[in-house]
């Protein structure tokens, strides 16, 4: 599998990464909500996979639930991605 890890350069999947960490953070979210708004035409969700794989979000659950009562959280890593400062495109 491809390892994907966020861009430090500001590149443009940064920036949807950052989106996608602020959408999280600002409510709490399924698993199926989420995979319903940050769907793809890809099979795979990239953004999802990317802050999966940097550990800046993780599902919450218990041992007996499901899919749609499994929540997606912001960990302490996602938190400071997004508190930190961004630089714009175009270097502005």
């Amino acid at each position: 599998m491809l390892r994907v890890t966020p861009r430090p350069d500001g590149g443009p999947s940064a920036f949807l990464l950052v989106q996608f960490l602020a959408w999280v953070g600002e409510a709490e979210r399924s698993s199926a909500e989420t995979m319903a708004a940050w769907r793809t035409s890809c099979p795979r969700l990239q953004v999802w996979e990317e802050a999966v794989e940097a550990g800046l979000v993780r599902l919450v659950h218990d041992e007996a639930a499901t899919q749609s009562e499994t929540r997606v959280a912001l960990t302490e890593a996602g938190r400071a991605t997004l508190a930190a400062p961004r630089q714009r495109p175009g270097g502005v």
